[in-house]
């Protein structure tokens, strides 16, 4: 099977990494990839499979110098946009300056392999000074302290995205605790979720068939707040590196109508993302 994509695709969540002798990797970073994944790579891969728009999030290899993540944002202007990692101090000018370069977010990395964690206050704080902008918080966290977050992120001025399907395990079921939780968080209108990572999520292995049924739930549940993306090239990956064409191929198992689709792949990344808007 080879599915169609719909004009104006998006890939909603990818990486790109170095070439590190242009944009170095941070001292001290929590993980350095063996190799370069640099913005031409990506623009290939993407024009490929039909995926004409992207969002570009900034890794934590390169720490909080977001110009690797913003040289690929601002070589395609109009179909590409940024998530930013940022300090919580980061000053207003920053902000404006990333703003016009394309970024329309922040991340907030709750991982245990990633290093310290940000206290949710002081994101908070932050969300407060990104509203005006229209931006958004893009949290990447462990089921179990996404849950413990809950109650702080809703009272989030901004929307909330939570990444990889909340990182929960296929293997426990859609009623687990930790999936429940996510349902919850996204009844309130402010949450969005990334149904990427089927492959991070599974213990089966491709085509992932025990994480499908979380991503269509959410999917059929949350239509106009769900996103959608390759995780390209799959940093700190447990298992086998995922085929690019069979991810793309799966959207049609977790979004069976075309109307889900373009919800999923255009209509969605164009309201949060502000596409066209030419900064």
């Amino acid at each position: 099977m080879t599915l169609t994509l719909p004009s104006g695709a998006c890939n909603a969540h990818c990486h790109v990494f170095g070439p590190r002798s242009r944009f170095p990797y941070a001292p001290g970073a929590a993980f350095v990839p063996q190799e370069d994944a640099p913005k031409e790579a990506l623009y290939a891969l993407n024009d490929s499979l039909g995926l004409t728009r992207c969002v570009v999030v900034q890794s934590s290899c390169h720490g909080f110098d977001n110009s690797a993540t913003e040289d690929a944002v601002t070589s395609r202007p109009s179909d590409y946009r940024g998530i930013a990692l940022l300090p919580t101090d980061v000053h207003d000018a920053e902000l404006q300056r990333l703003h016009a370069a394309g970024f329309r977010g922040v991340r907030f990395n709750f991982m245990g392999h990633l290093g310290r964690h940000t206290p949710i206050e002081a994101v908070l704080a932050l969300a407060a000074r990104i509203a005006p902008l229209g931006w958004h918080l893009q949290i990447h966290g462990d089921p179990a302290l996404l849950t413990d977050l809950a109650p702080a992120l809703r009272r989030s001025p901004t929307p909330v995205v939570i990444d990889h399907i909340g990182r929960i395990d296929a293997a426990l079921g859609l009623n687990q605790p930790d999936f429940q939780a996510l349902l919850m968080l996204m009844a309130d209108e402010r949450f969005w979720v990334k149904v990427s990572g089927m492959d991070r999520i599974t213990r089966l292995g491709p085509p992932y068939a025990d994480a499908q049924a979380f991503a269509r739930t959410l999917v059929a549940e949350f239509g106009n707040r769900v996103l959608w993306g390759n995780d390209w090239p799959h940093p700190n990956h447990g298992g086998p590196i995922p085929d690019e064409r069979q991810l793309v191929d799966l959207i049609a198992e977790i979004a069976p109508s075309q109307a889900a689709r373009e919800a999923l792949l255009m209509h969605n990344p164009q309201r949060l993302y502000q596409f066209g808007d030419n900064q």
